[in-house]
């Protein structure tokens, strides 16, 4: 058993998982008050924060490219194009498909790997374990948690139990 397919793969894609059924919520949410479900995907916590659709398309970004990165791939790029809920639900979509599509064998020496961050003007260089455990990992549950934290302040019903889900 790989420790580091066991603490990517899965733990993404349960979360990423949640994270479709909260949008589900939201949409329920929105025809149930009668406005436009769109509305939502501007909203935002903070005016310098991202909204609730960038939110979902990083959560989603950091998923694929870390585990892309910890098994020595390329990640694939999206187009940042999702103009309603059933857009960002296709994306998350899409992007559980790619990361289950890995294999544990694929992860074999990911711990040591060398993987590289090309943030801005400065390229950032991690071993494979400390990059999962406090860049990839924590970056994406930020953005995740963000995304159900701006569905949450604006009236969908959501708890703990939607986001965590079944343990």
């Amino acid at each position: 058993m790989s420790l580091m397919h066991s603490m990517s793969v899965p733990v993404f894609a349960k979360t990423l998982g949640n994270l479709s059924a909260i949008l589900d919520k939201a949409a329920a949410h929105a025809e149930a008050k009668k406005f436009d479900p769109a509305v939502l995907l501007g909203a935002r916590l903070f005016p310098d924060m991202f909204a609730l659709t960038k939110q979902v398309q990083t959560a989603c970004d950091f998923a694929k490219g870390s585990v892309s990165r910890l098994t020595g791939q390329e990640p694939p790029k999206y187009d940042d194009n999702e103009a309603s809920i059933a857009d960002l639900k296709a994306r998350i979509a899409r992007t559980i498909e790619y990361i289950e599509g890995f294999t544990e064998a694929q992860f074999a020496d990911s711990e040591t790997r060398e993987v590289t961050l090309k943030i801005r003007d400065q390229a950032l260089v991690y071993k494979g374990l400390p990059y999962l455990a406090h860049v990839a990992l924590p970056n994406f549950f930020f953005h995740a948690t963000t995304a159900y934290d701006i569905l949450r302040h604006n009236g969908v019903e959501l708890g703990k139990r939607d986001f965590i889900g079944k343990v």
